[in-house]
């Protein structure tokens, strides 16, 4: 459904605000943030009048709103970018997105991406766009480019709206699987560190951000080397780049991490990490949990050190989570 056509103020809407009254009436298929956009676009008239947000409803006042403008035009590749489908119903699609994707277009990122891969394979996804035009088809929340796993897009804005809510109330179980630099000498450690944009340096997140935002990692060590350590970490927040700063932040970047690493070459070519596993609600009811098997590069290099189970040892971690008695906490402000 798309949230068009003409409403008439009656009732219990009298004395409303505007964006309130919208969220109330599509609050089932369209977020706040979405209705909020819709009125900044100047999609929705109050009276035959372009509305704001803050305006108070009176009985018999006529709100229309506006059909969305067409997708921006998206460069196509000659060829879409082949995409693994985990799974995928009338609500919802999991994909096990490859390291080096970008997950949709913006400036510096006009090569092939998730999107492109989507609409290739899935093509009444264009039915999608956000209110504002902007096309991100059912994307409701994002894996870095060289970051690779599981990720989970809606198919129908009910879905969105509520896979949204989901992510928004951190009822979305994440696992993810990395590589570090470093052997770490703890089994379990909680970081609890809040991080923000840097400083100075606007590409990088920072505990030391002028703004930080709440931000919690529980990592468990899965393997050491002679020089580096296999984790796995479950995010219960979902901040920007928070995995590669936590764990850069207690001195163990992830392996060949260009950003947040100390730049020395592991062969793994990108930061070493996964999302492995992803457990969700479905819109629908019931709860429904994915798995993306890790990728050749570090199958290779675990191999290399004598993993040869690493999938088994990951399903066996995933399985009996990650909350344990004796956790370290490292929440502490850094000198």
């Amino acid at each position: 459904m798309q949230p068009t056509g003409l409403m008439i103020v009656a009732g219990r809407g009298e004395g409303s605000r505007l964006d309130r009254f919208l969220a109330a009436e599509l609050g089932a298929e369209y977020s706040r943030a979405q209705i909020a956009r819709m009125i900044k676009a100047g999609r929705v008239t109050l009276n035959d009048r372009v509305a704001k947000a803050s305006a108070t409803l009176r009985d018999g006042d006529r709100i229309a709103i506006a059909p969305p403008p067409p997708p921006e035009p998206v460069p196509r590749p000659v060829q879409a970018p082949h995409i693994e489908v985990l799974y995928a119903d009338d609500d919802l699609i999991v994909v096990n997105k490859p390291a080096g994707m970008t997950v949709h277009h913006a400036p510096g990122h006009d090569h092939s991406t998730l999107v492109d891969a989507l609409l290739a394979r899935f093509p009444e996804l264009v039915a999608m766009a956000e209110p504002d035009g902007v096309m991100r088809p059912g994307i409701v929340h994002r894996l870095d480019k060289e970051t690779s796993g599981v990720m989970v897009v809606a198919r129908t804005p009910f879905a969105r709206n509520a896979l949204s809510q989901q992510f928004k109330e951190r009822s979305v179980v994440k696992h993810y699987i990395a590589v570090v630099d470093g052997v770490i000498g703890r089994e379990r450690i909680t970081i609890a560190r809040a991080l923000g944009r840097h400083p100075t340096e606007r590409k990088r997140m920072s505990i030391h951000s002028r703004s930080p935002r709440a931000a919690v990692s529980h990592v468990t060590l899965l393997a050491r080397f002679v020089d580096a350590s296999l984790v796995g970490v479950r995010p219960e927040t979902g901040r920007t780049h928070q995995i590669r700063v936590h764990l850069a932040s207690i001195g163990h970047p992830c392996l060949d991490d260009a950003l947040y690493g100390r730049r020395r070459d592991a062969g793994i070519g990108r930061q070493a990490l996964h999302a492995a596993a992803l457990s969700v609600t479905h819109p629908r009811g019931g709860r429904l949990s994915f798995r993306a098997s890790l990728p050749d590069d570090l199958q290779n290099y675990l191999q290399g050190r004598g993993v040869a189970n690493a999938d088994e040892l990951i399903e066996s971690w995933v399985a009996a989570g990650t909350a344990r008695a004796g956790t370290i906490d490292i929440s502490e402000p850094l000198g």
